[in-house]
């Protein structure tokens, strides 16, 4: 069994019940960056060289073997330069899901079986029984969402045991362990953008592209350096140079990359009740739908969930909603639910 420890608590203790259920743990740590001081510092990322000691001595603790795997090429070409792209192309992307599915469920299950291990185990909140994936018990830290996008294959070689227990137990358990990092904040935001600047970082990498902001009727209304400063459903930031006729806010509702043209309207313009979603996945207990298939979808991490009709059609997942949501950004995951159990994914290419 290889763990994978990022230096929180949660693969800690993932590692530490792996180990105590009997099983021939190794931990490893991924090595993400060719310059780890480039990403975040602190608590605040999970990649870091402070993450990598916390690791090794979690896996001191544990009593498990431990390494430290290179993969900071693979990461800057699957996670970095995918960003980056998306944006280009006026997407909005989730660098955390493209983290799961290209490097921990990709790179390293494929190197982890090469290798002769049976599974890879991490601590991320989920459930898996019999290669079904479900929410976890503590709802405010569930990532099934984010695991939405792994195939049979892959689960079939995962294990998540923290699924069970919320995120106060874990870190209670922990302690009682002796784990270091059983206060260890949690991260967030985006580990590879240092300064949490999305907007600069983007811009370093895609130059500045001049362009217009322009409400529904066409008219101009601002102007901007990169359409890929921008995201479906942006209230703030705009820069616009005059208010709207009814003065209620204006919120972004499309990004034309060739044409360089952010358009601007209403919030009610965000509506949106039919979604479109490519590269699906489809894990459901139930046959792949040849008709509409009544269930529920999650539109991004920790957001609201619809009760939806979902159906597989010309190797595009087709989404219609029970009632219409707002800001649905092409680039993010559209994760089907039946209850709490995941069925399927899609990144979502359009919504209308």
């Amino acid at each position: 069994m290889l763990a994978a420890m990022s230096g929180g608590v949660d693969s800690a203790v993932a590692a530490a019940r792996a180990a105590e259920a009997g099983y021939d743990v190794t931990g490893v740590h991924l090595a993400l960056s060719s310059n780890p001081r480039s990403y975040r510092t602190g608590a605040r990322g999970c990649c870091t060289l402070e993450d990598s000691r916390d690791a090794r001595r979690a896996a001191d603790v544990i009593g498990i073997p431990f390494y430290v795997w290179d993969m900071a090429e693979r990461f800057h070409r699957d996670v970095v330069e995918d960003f980056v792209g998306e944006y280009a192309a006026g997407r909005t992307p989730n660098p955390c899901l493209r983290c799961n599915e290209k490097i921990k469920f990709t790179a390293v299950l494929d190197r982890a079986m090469a290798l002769g291990f049976d599974a890879v185990v991490t601590g991320h909140h989920a459930r898996l029984a019999g290669g079904v994936l479900r929410r976890s018990v503590d709802a405010g830290k569930d990532q099934s969402y984010v695991l939405g996008v792994l195939t049979r294959e892959q689960l079939a070689h995962a294990m998540f045991p923290l699924g069970d227990t919320t995120k106060a137990q874990v870190r209670a358990e922990a302690a009682d362990r002796g784990l270091t990092v059983a206060d260890k904040p949690d991260s967030h935001d985006i580990c590879f953008i240092a300064d949490g600047d999305t907007r600069g970082f983007l811009a370093e990498r895609l130059g500045a592209e001049p362009g217009p902001i322009v409400d529904e009727s066409g008219a101009v209304v601002g102007g901007h350096d990169g359409a890929y400063g921008f995201t479906v459903g942006q209230r703030k930031g705009l820069r616009i140079d005059r208010p709207a006729p009814d003065g209620r806010p204006r919120y972004v509702l499309s990004i034309e990359p060739v044409s360089n043209t952010v358009t601007v309207g209403p919030r009610a313009s965000l509506a949106a009740s039919s979604i479109v979603g490519e590269r699906p996945v489809w894990n459901g207990p139930l046959p792949e739908p040849v008709a509409p298939l009544a269930c529920q979808v999650q539109l991004r991490a920790h957001g609201e969930v619809y009760g939806c009709r979902a159906q597989l059609s010309g190797g595009e997942l087709h989404v219609e909603l029970d009632t219409p949501a707002a800001g649905v950004a092409a680039g993010q995951a559209a994760v089907l639910y039946d209850g709490d159990t995941v069925i399927g994914s899609a990144t979502i290419s359009a919504a209308r």
